[in-house]
């Protein structure tokens, strides 16, 4: 069967026994804060005072300071920079959950392996990687050891990166696999042999082996540098197309580069695994390259989101460290007709990034190893400090094609070079670059402005900034984002931290509520009403089903407040909260299920909120007093209004007249058994 969505029932039973505060404890130093509660710093965003908080036995996060804020698995892919079914997956594996996965109908995950098959195999490769790191101190192994050396790696540069070797031998790591319990049909499966008339072999033989892993950390394939003369296979060999191993959606040094990458926004894209070594012991920490293969569409997606490139707003602007505003690529060429190819492939892949792009080519054509070991490591980093925007090494590569100081060179270049000005996504650059074009051209201003306006019209560039709403490369929930289920009515498309605005369907932007902008701490009333939503999301058990069954639909004053009622009643299950039938954590997960996207991330903001209250029985005494006031609260915006309604009715209308009174003897009877009750 194809593999698409991961079940429902198992995401559910994976944050069921995934344990947040061992999770969050990873990466945030916590400490209690009260009944089921702790904090710390937030991990997403500078702060000095911990506005983090969590609540285990609910498996709920928010941040007081930025806003963020959802379940375990939302942590692991912000965290991690994962998608929702990586995230899954993580977890599944640390907290031994089986996985079965549906039919997703469209084919996008139909090569996606069953969670036991992954396993195995990340197996075989982490096996695999310890025997070839072994082997590199072997006597045999001096060839390997030796070419490293000369490239100016020793050997903590190689026991960083991973670095073994592949023995000569046909057998080698297929015999180790086998005797470690892996069947033949595993080994194929693996991409670390081949298959010949006679059976397997060793797909690696006397090579430099890299570890290629996934964002997280694990071994999923390998790169091979051919180092013996005897050996005629390919300079470079990568493993297969295999179930956990796809080139095109693999960064080599991602795991290493990610944390830095989101922290400056920045990425740098080498061309191969000696450069991505050079440049991170060059103190170029944010540097990846692709694994055989060049960058793509899919290499794209996997920067974006650890780079959060989704700011709307486009153009090349930078900071005042010469930074663009939005993040930035730079990617490193050689100098040589092959390097200006590569540039121009990339600058077509620049239309899907919000960050700027650009380019680093060192003068004498030098890669990043090279460069290091021949001028040291702040050479390196002077390189990639020297960038020049993509587009205008893409100019300006195109009319180094063309003889310029002919006539007939002169049109030529205008006609190749227009259409790359064009598509220089900010408009607000693209005048300013035709007229230096006119400049290198030696041709008139205007024909060469005329020529740019016409290469964008025929390309259908748009007259003005492209509406977000528009834009096919603005990161949006997909369904398997939210367990591989449609949205329900009303909920939009919202984002799996629910810490984020959200689009509505005309691309419009959408006000997602924060409490401190709906109910002021020096209102009384509200926060009363914001205490009684939180205990009864937090710590439902505390209170009576008599007491919550008493409470009407209308019972709060602020309206955000009562939208958060409204969905905590829709979800139907308020009451097997309050009698035990039901865990706090499963009823909030209902009515997180249910929530519109503008009020999502205000009920997890409340069910983190932090009470005032010191153990379990200081907490139900509290909880019991909340809902108390908010009754009384609720009964006396009743009775006043009823008295407002009383003193604009006639007495001669008898019957509205009585219909008033009856109604305001009820309310002073509910509110003497209130008090009642409370004696």
């Amino acid at each position: 069967m194809a593999q698409g969505l991961i079940r429902r029932a198992d995401v559910d039973l994976v944050r069921e026994r995934s344990r947040l505060d061992e999770v969050v404890g990873e990466h945030v130093m916590l400490r209690t804060a009260g009944v089921g509660s702790m904090k710390g710093l937030c991990p997403f965003h500078d702060e000095k005072s911990p506005s983090f908080h969590i609540r285990p036995q609910l498996g709920h996060w928010h941040c007081f300071g930025c806003g963020e804020g959802g379940d375990v698995i939302s942590f692991v892919q912000k965290i991690n920079h994962l998608s929702f079914v990586e995230a899954v997956e993580m977890l599944a594996g640390r907290y031994g959950v089986q996985l079965h996965y549906e039919e997703s109908g469209t084919g996008r995950d139909g090569d996606r392996p069953d969670f036991g098959t992954r396993r195995r195999l990340l197996d075989a490769h982490a096996i695999a990687e310890e025997f070839y790191r072994e082997q590199l101190s072997a006597p045999a192994s001096e060839v390997g050891r030796r070419f490293l050396a000369e490239r100016g790696f020793d050997r903590a540069a190689a026991e960083r990166f991973g670095v073994g070797f592949a023995p000569e031998g046909w057998d080698a790591i297929s015999s180790v696999l086998r005797k470690r319990g892996f069947t033949e049909a595993e080994l194929k499966a693996s991409g670390l042999v081949s298959e010949g008339q006679r059976g397997v072999y060793d797909r690696f033989r006397g090579r430099l082996m890299w570890p290629i892993r996934d964002i997280t950390g694990n071994t999923i394939g390998f790169g091979a540098r051919r180092l013996l003369e005897t050996d005629k296979g390919p300079k470079y060999l990568n493993t297969p197309e295999t179930a956990i191993y796809r080139k095109s959606h693999v960064l080599y040094g991602l795991d290493l580069a990610r944390k830095e990458i989101s922290t400056q926004r920045r990425v740098v894209v080498v061309e191969g695994y000696t450069d991505v070594m050079a440049a991170h012991l060059a103190g170029v920490g944010t540097a990846v390259a692709t694994c055989g293969t060049a960058f793509g569409e899919e290499h794209v997606k996997i920067v974006r989101r650890v780079m959060g490139d989704s700011n709307p707003s486009a153009g090349l602007r930078l900071n005042t460290d010469g930074r663009g505003l939005g993040g930035e690529v730079i990617f490193t060429f050689d100098g040589d007709a092959a390097g200006q190819k590569a540039a121009l492939r990339a600058f077509e892949e620049d239309q899907r990034f919000v960050a700027q792009t650009f380019v680093a080519v060192e003068g004498s054509g030098m890669d990043p190893c090279d460069l290091r070991l021949a001028q040291g490591d702040a050479a390196v980093v002077d390189l990639v400090e020297s960038r020049t925007p993509l587009f205008e090494f893409a100019i300006r590569s195109v009319l180094a094609q063309v003889d310029l100081d002919t006539v007939e060179g002169q049109v030529s270049g205008l006609r190749m070079a227009a259409p790359v000005v064009a598509r220089i996504r900010d408009r607000a650059m693209r005048p300013e670059y035709a007229r230096r074009l006119s400049g290198w051209l030696g041709m008139d201003e205007r024909t060469v402005l005329r020529a740019v306006h016409d290469a964008a019209r025929t390309q259908g560039q748009p007259e003005r900034g492209t509406h977000r709403g528009d834009d096919p490369y603005q990161p949006r929930t997909s369904p398997d984002q939210r367990d591989g289920r449609p949205s329900m009515p009303g909920q939009g498309e919202r984002g799996s931290d629910g810490g984020t605005d959200g689009a509505g369907d005309d691309g419009s932007m959408i006000p997602v509520a924060r409490l401190a902008d709906v109910v002021s701490r020096r209102d009384p009333v509200g926060q009363v009403e914001v205490q009684s939503l939180a205990v009864m999301l937090q710590a439902p058990m505390m209170l009576s089903v008599d007491q919550v069954g008493a409470l009407p639909d209308d019972a709060f004053h602020v309206p955000a407040l009562q939208g958060v009622w409204d969905v905590m009643l829709a979800a139907g299950t308020l009451l097997e909260a309050v009698d035990g039938t039901l865990s706090p954590a499963r009823y909030l997960d209902q009515v997180l299920e249910i929530a519109g996207e503008t009020v999502h991330p205000l009920i997890v903001e409340i069910a983190n909120l932090q009470l005032p209250a010191r153990d379990e029985e200081a907490l139900g005494r509290l909880a019991r007093s909340l809902l108390d006031r908010l009754s009384e609260l609720s009964i006396t915006r009743e009775y006043s209004v009823l008295k407002q309604r009383l003193q604009r009715t006639e007495p001669s209308d008898t019957e509205r007249y009585q219909e008033i009174l009856r109604r305001l003897s009820e309310v002073q009877e509910k509110r003497r058994s209130l008090h009642a009750r409370d004696n």
